[in-house]
C-alpha cells in the first residue's frame, strides 16, 4: 500500500487571497497539504476581505482560519527583526517577515507570489 505524505506550508497572505480568488497555479495546494499561519497574517488576510468590500465574510474566514495557527516562539520574533533589516531595501512587513522566519524554524516552505520573496531561500513562489 502506497502512503501518500502530506506536506506543509506556511500560507502567507498572498497565497491565501490567491486561492481566494481560485488562481489555477494554487490549485496544487487545495488539497493534501498542511496549512500553516499565524494570527497576524489571518488578521491581514480578513482586512484583505474588509478591503475588497466583503466584509461578510471575514469572520467566518477568520472562524475557519484560526485551526491553521501555529504559536510563534519568542525567538522566531528577533529572526524576523533581523530579517527585516537585513532585507531594508525591499521593504517587507513585520507580518511577512514573521511568517517566513516562522517556517524556516519549523522547517517548511513559506509559500507566496509575492515578488520581494522570488530569490529567497525556503520559499515556493508561485505567481
Amino acid at each position: 500500500m502506497k502512503v501518500k505524505r502530506i506536506n506543509s506550508y506556511y500560507f502567507d497572505t498572498y497565497a491565501l487571497v490567491e486561492i481566494g480568488k481560485e488562481n489555477p497555479n494554487y490549485k496544487a495546494y487545495k488539497n493534501n497539504i498542511k496549512i500553516v499561519l499565524n494570527k497576524l497574517n489571518i488578521m491581514e488576510f480578513c482586512y484583505f476581505l474588509f478591503r475588497e468590500n466583503r466584509k461578510s465574510e471575514a469572520q467566518n474566514m477568520f472562524n475557519k482560519l484560526i485551526k491553521f495557527n501555529v504559536e510563534i516562539p519568542d525567538n522566531v520574533f528577533l529572526e524576523a527583526i533581523k530579517m527585516k533589516y537585513n532585507y531594508k531595501e525591499r521593504r517587507l512587513s513585520y507580518v511577512d517577515c514573521l511568517g517566513y522566519c516562522l517556517a524556516k524554524y519549523m522547517k517548511i516552505k513559506f509559500l507566496t507570489g509575492d515578488e520581494k520573496f522570488k530569490d529567497i531561500l525556503n520559499v515556493e513562489f508561485v505567481k
